[in-house]
């Protein structure tokens, strides 16, 4: 049976593409999504896709994905900078958590340097667009493979 891996994406996130192509790529969301169904396939993973603009929406997805699904990959996005919630949330999930970020966080501004959930992911990947997704299913695969 293939591993769960729940997809998270925070706020803004819907207008990839739109939002500042200079700082984010030209890809959309539906693009992203596309590659990390496809990159499900290639490892064997089946992959839920999910964006939310709202803080207790994400909250409730993580609270859900708890005996449901296998492993999180989540883009926090603004909230990764602002989120105990979600950050309790992912502590309580009891399963593999990877964060992403399309840009790389560190050499932005100040403000987007900390990361709540950070201290709850077993691995951050940031700066390396999209591709970080294909990289984090990677990772939670070979984890999971292991783990079994």
């Amino acid at each position: 049976m293939a591993k769960r891996i729940l997809v998270l994406n925070g706020p803004n996130l819907n207008m990839l593409g739109l939002r500042e192509p200079e700082t984010y790529g030209s890809d959309t969301l539906a693009d992203i999504e596309a590659m990390c169904s496809s990159e499900g396939k290639n490892l064997g993973l089946s992959v839920d896709f999910r964006q939310s603009n709202l803080e207790g929406e994400l909250v409730t997805w993580i609270q859900q994905a708890r005996g449901n699904f296998d492993a999180i990959v989540i883009n926090p996005a603004a909230y990764s900078h602002t989120s105990v919630a979600i950050h309790d949330a992912l502590r309580i999930a009891d399963m593999p958590v990877v964060e992403v970020h399309l840009t790389n966080i560190h050499a932005r501004e100040r403000f987007r340097h900390h990361s709540y959930v950070s201290a709850v992911a077993a691995g951050v990947i940031c700066g390396l667009g999209p591709v970080g997704y294909k990289l984090a299913l990677v990772a939670l695969a070979e984890r999971l493979s292991k783990a079994a």
